[in-house]
């Protein structure tokens, strides 16, 4: 995926300063000058010239924003928008969870254009339509991005593909220290021992492990508790029998014989183009088809379509993103493609409506089995690839504890709004305790 979060990538630098000293070529990250986003009725807007300091980024964003016009402002329901200033972990899931991102903004009366264009390309970017996904997340989102973190909308990408930038300079790394790092195995169950330790069986044998730490999908972890008849307890085994994955979704990567338009951005969120939700001119910051489009004179183009009717023909789904390309960007009709891959996956979590409280967390009923993944509940601001991240040092740092051994520091932004002004003025209609797991935040 290009996109890139800011949360994963605080948890990226952590693990690049020990893989430096491991391979001085570890590839670097760059930053994108924007995040544009734009309608197929030709509405734009970015996020390079919002402050990134909350309040103002958020006030900025409005201000700025084409999307926003006086009148829709003045027709927003404010008292009901007061939730979006004091956004508390995890309160805010007591307050919101049993709302639709979908009817939240019905309710708040939040405008048409800046709904399709904004809002959407968030909501949509958990792999869900808005009507199932909870509003918190949503409006969680909006706290990391606007009033609890002092980094903005734009993000960074590395400049290389991930395995290169990332998974095979962290493999060697783990192997160099004694890890086996075992690709293509498919696990069939872990048992208790009985001794306080694991039998892990896959197709090459069995292997006894002092401790587990399951990062999987819904789908995955769902199968593997279930073959697994004696992990957990039957409450916890229940929970994670009832997780769900959001729709399908496709990636379809395009190598053309020609560039696209010099003034195209290296990666456009898009609304109202049917099922496109992005698109990435990878030769603009990854080297590999850089290099590719240098040699050739053509460009590589990666298109997203989030959320697909599970139902939908995939030949009939990649014509039509493809279709969709030609619409957004017209000089890729007249290109001939020189080679296509359409990826399908369905293995992101949806976060429905209600569904916060039934979700696993990191702690399972045995100490010594761990649970990490984008899926996980925790009480810190973070969400899909932070969350897998940060709940993936959250066991790590759990299971070390047990050996008396100080895990590594987690960083995540404030557990609520920043601005104390805002903040109280949102507590005249709600009120809650609020809490959060252990962790540190960057204020």
């Amino acid at each position: 995926m290009s996109r890139g979060f800011h949360a994963f990538f605080r948890q990226y630098y952590n693990l690049r300063g020990l893989l430096r000293r491991a391979d001085p070529g570890l590839k670097r990250l760059t930053g994108l000058p924007d995040y544009p986003l734009r309608h197929s009725d030709g509405l734009r807007d970015g996020f390079r010239h919002v402050p990134r300091t909350p309040p103002w980024s958020a006030l900025g964003f409005v201000a700025l924003s084409p999307s926003f016009r006086p009148g829709d402002l003045l027709r927003m329901n404010a008292v009901a928008a007061l939730p979006l200033l004091d956004v508390r972990v995890p309160d805010v899931y007591e307050r919101l969870d049993a709302v639709s991102a979908h009817d939240f903004l019905d309710a708040i009366r939040f405008p048409d254009r800046a709904r399709h264009l904004a809002f959407e390309v968030f909501s949509r970017s958990f792999f869900a339509d808005p009507r199932e996904l909870s509003a918190a997340e949503m409006v969680l989102m909006f706290h990391i991005y606007f009033l609890g973190s002092a980094e903005g909308l734009l993000f960074d990408v590395p400049d290389a593909p991930f395995p290169a930038a990332l998974w095979d300079p962290l493999a060697a790394h783990l192997c160099r220290h004694g890890a086996d790092v075992l690709t293509g195995t498919p696990v069939e169950h872990v048992a208790p021992t009985g001794k306080g330790g694991f039998a892990v069986t896959t197709a090459a044998g069995e292997r006894r492990h002092d401790t587990v730490v399951l990062a999987l999908d819904a789908a995955g972890l769902r199968s593997l508790v279930a073959r697994s008849g004696r992990l957990g307890d039957g409450p916890w085994r229940e929970r994670v029998a009832r997780l769900r994955n959001a729709p399908p979704f496709l990636v379809t990567r395009l190598w053309l014989d020609r560039p696209v338009a010099p003034g195209r951005p290296a990666f456009l969120g898009t609304s109202g183009y049917e099922t496109l939700d992005n698109i990435s001119v990878l030769d603009r910051y990854e080297d590999e088809a850089r290099r590719w489009a240098a040699r050739t004179g053509g460009s590589v183009v990666e298109l997203h379509a989030y959320a697909v009717d599970p139902a939908a023909s995939r030949e009939t789904e990649q014509k039509r993103l493809i279709g969709q390309l030609h619409r957004a960007y017209p000089e890729t009709a007249g290109a001939s493609i020189v080679d296509v891959r359409h990826v399908w996956r369905a293995d992101c979590p949806l976060f429905p409506v209600g569904g916060y409280a039934d979700r696993p967390t990191v702690r399972t009923p045995d100490p010594a089995l761990m649970v990490a993944g984008d899926l996980v509940r925790t009480g810190l601001p973070v969400a899909l690839m932070e969350r897998a991240a940060t709940t993936g040092f959250l066991a790590a740092n759990a299971l070390l504890h047990r050996w008396g051994v100080h895990g590594h520091p987690v960083w995540t932004v404030p557990t609520r709004g920043r601005t104390p002004l805002l903040r109280a003025l949102a507590r005249r209609t709600a009120h809650g305790p609020s809490g959060s797991e252990p962790g540190r935040t960057r204020r």
